[in-house]
């Protein structure tokens, strides 16, 4: 957001994204296992892949 958008957003509103920047700085990244069995290629939720092979697949 820039610094002009932001002149129009009232206190209150200043205050969380200042807060919410802070969160993020201080939030550890997560280590998160690595996907045994998975697809390979692009991740469909991300690309909007909702298929393979012309068969649609289901999480």
């Amino acid at each position: 957001m820039s610094e002009e958008d932001k002149r129009d957003l009232p206190p209150a509103a200043l205050r969380a994204l200042a807060e919410a920047e802070e969160r993020r700085k201080n939030a550890e990244k997560v280590q998160m296992p690595t996907e045994l069995g998975g697809r390979d290629g692009p991740e469909p939720v991300r690309y909007g892949d909702w298929e393979k092979k012309g068969i649609a697949v289901d999480f």
